[in-house]
């Protein structure tokens, strides 16, 4: 978008801040805004294969106390991506290797664990990651959500022991996922046939889940809901159906929830650089109603709109009207695919076809 920029408007002045949602470069366009270490281990991919990923290290000084804060991605582990198109199986994938990665980054000293948990191919509402933390038996925990229906009540031994182990550690999941883990808005009704689910193996994943979450909340009782006075539900929680479920796991380990792209605009300073700047681009592969859920260009679109700067969004294809992207606080759209035939040649040279729609927006926004 920039080289396309450039070349209608060279006059102008352009940052380049990447952002992300949570998904598979989450620690790259961190380690673009704030540096640190990158740390490389090899985890289990979604079907026990051993994969290489890494941890992104970064220290702040608060006082004379160092905090060392390890950013993770899921997809690194557990990725969709590191299947082939006939391996996708969520009854099947596991996701005991994000668990190992929370495992390397205490093993590196870390205060504070981001973990990035978008594009997850397990649904397994993270019995893996708890598996990988010394929860249970891998041979009943890290088969995939299929085998949760028939889990015994005794089949989360060591669930307190993974509790106490991260009592000391700030766990975050950064994702802009609302969904819970169950019901019909929940992770396996919503998300699971992205991961290769029938309708059938779909709803054999909520009756499964639905089980393993009973378990969850007998070996461990939930807190008490200090507005309601009721026993804290979990699995209705925002965000507990986050990448197959693993956000539940990790609120049932004592972490807390936050949006992956307000943690990168955090990183950035984006409220100090828009303040800068007149304008502001941005974009995703498919502009759609999942957008205006949340996710990058929601989160641009707030922070833009709140101090007046019109926000453009570039994207592959656009499938939402204009009410809807006014209603976000988007001033302008435009795809690089603007008519169904047009999609194969911008598949075909990807690069070339959003450079050339970035050179025309140009045209159309640059004084």
């Amino acid at each position: 978008m920039a080289k396309g920029w450039r070349l209608r408007a060279p006059d102008d002045e352009l940052t380049l801040a990447p952002l992300s949602a949570g998904g598979p470069g989450f620690l790259s366009v961190l380690a673009t805004a704030v540096g640190g270490v990158s740390v490389a281990t090899t985890v289990s991919d979604p079907l026990g294969r051993d994969v290489p990923a890494s941890l992104l290290l970064v220290d702040e000084t608060s006082g004379s106390t160092i905090i060392r804060t390890a950013y993770a991605e899921a997809a690194q582990a557990c990725g969709l991506h590191l299947l082939g198109a006939d391996e996708r199986n969520p009854l099947m994938t596991s996701s005991f290797g994000v668990g190992q990665l929370i495992r390397a980054a205490l093993e590196e000293g870390a205060h504070r664990v981001v973990l990035a948990v978008g594009d997850s191919a397990a649904n397994d509402g993270g019995a893996g990651l708890l598996c990988a933390l010394g929860v249970g038996d891998p041979a009943r925990l890290a088969r995939g959500g299929g085998a949760l229906h028939e889990m015994a009540e005794d089949a989360l031994t060591g669930l307190a022991e993974a509790q106490d182990l991260l009592a000391g550690v700030e766990v975050i999941v950064a994702t802009d996922e609302t969904c819970p883990l169950l019901g019909f808005d929940g992770t396996s009704a919503l998300d699971s046939p992205e991961r290769g689910a029938s309708v059938e193996q779909s709803q054999a994943l909520e009756r499964a889940l639905g089980r393993f979450h009973e378990v969850v909340s007998r070996t461990s009782p939930p807190t008490q809901d200090l507005f309601t006075g009721l026993p804290r539900r979990l699995d209705r929680e925002p965000g507990a159906g986050a990448g197959g479920g693993l956000g539940y796991a990790l609120l049932a380990l004592g972490g807390h929830i936050r949006s992956a792209v307000e943690i990168v605009e955090e990183a950035w300073d984006m409220e100090a650089l828009l303040d800068r700047h007149d304008l502001v681009l941005t974009g995703e592969g498919c502009f759609d109603w999942t957008s205006l859920r949340g996710g990058v260009v929601a989160g641009v679109a707030r922070l833009a709109s709140a101090r007046g700067l019109p926000t453009v969004v570039l994207a592959g294809e656009v499938t939402v009207g204009r009410r809807e992207t006014m209603a976000l606080g988007v001033t302008g759209v435009y795809a690089v695919a603007e008519r169904p035939g047009q999609t194969e040649a911008m598949m075909a040279d990807p690069v070339g076809s959003l450079t050339e729609r970035a050179a025309r927006v140009a045209g159309t926004w640059s004084p």
